[in-house]
């Protein structure tokens, strides 16, 4: 594992215990609306996927989620009836989908790893990858799309979300003062403890790998900030991506 994925797993952790939103499962609540077909499935900030980006019969597929820990996008899926498998580098992660999945009693495969390395999972064997934004955490991202490939059925589908580099241009989010790309390794300048090691990707970049991986781009959207300058200016900072896999 490499050195800054380590530091960034220690860093989710104690993001988690903080009570941080993208590691908060679900309540009862909204369990019970998941499993009659009324939830909110995020990649990106604020605005959930449209439901006609998941199969029309989830029940049965199976789906991985790529750094999707939290007890979130893998809890909605499985209470669908999808045969669900974690892999999240950070344990406080997996120990919120575990935990939800006893108490809602749903089973679901936890695999501690970095999805920076090679997947520990056979050729063709999901339906479905679901991946929230996470890439920005990972330095060089084309190993990662390409084992997407590697592990996805042909004609299987990627739904991933990318930060697309707005938040890195200005540490106040009122003056541009970053050069891009953000990257602390080559500049050690810019690492910040409290966000520990986060990397700048373009748009151009993200899907250009996504194309080269022989991925089909069947929609995307834009989203923003949940609060601050750039929200309030209605500058994007994500985008959400639904792909096809053409093998």
């Amino acid at each position: 594992m490499k050195d800054y994925v380590s530091q960034n797993a220690r860093m989710f952790d104690s993001w988690v215990e903080e009570g941080w939103e993208y590691g908060t499962p679900l309540n009862p609540e909204q369990c019970q609306r998941a499993r009659q077909g009324d939830y909110s499935l995020c990649l990106t900030s604020t605005i959930p996927v449209p439901k006609t980006w998941l199969p029309q019969k989830l029940a049965g597929k199976k789906v991985l989620g790529l750094a999707a820990g939290g007890g979130q996008q893998m809890a909605i899926l499985s209470l669908l009836g999808a045969r669900c498998t974690l892999i999240d580098i950070s344990a406080a992660q997996l120990n919120a989908d575990k935990a939800l999945a006893e108490r809602e009693g749903y089973a679901i495969r936890l695999v501690k790893g970095d999805i920076s390395e090679p997947l520990p999972f056979a050729d063709d064997e999901f339906d479905l990858i679901v991946a929230p934004v996470s890439l920005c955490y990972i330095r060089f991202i084309d190993p990662v799309i390409n084992e997407c490939a590697r592990v996805l059925k042909s004609g299987g589908v990627l739904l991933i979300g990318f930060d697309i580099g707005t938040n890195y241009l200005s540490r106040d989010q009122v003056h541009i003062d970053t050069e891009l790309p953000y990257d602390p390794i080559a500049k050690p300048e810019q690492y910040d403890e409290d966000d520990g090691y986060q990397f700048s990707h373009t748009v151009g970049e993200q899907l250009s790998a996504l194309l080269r991986a022989s991925f089909q781009i069947a929609d995307l959207f834009d989203d923003y900030n949940s609060a601050g300058r750039l929200k309030e200016l209605h500058i994007p900072s994500f985008l959400a991506v639904k792909a096809i896999l053409r093998k």
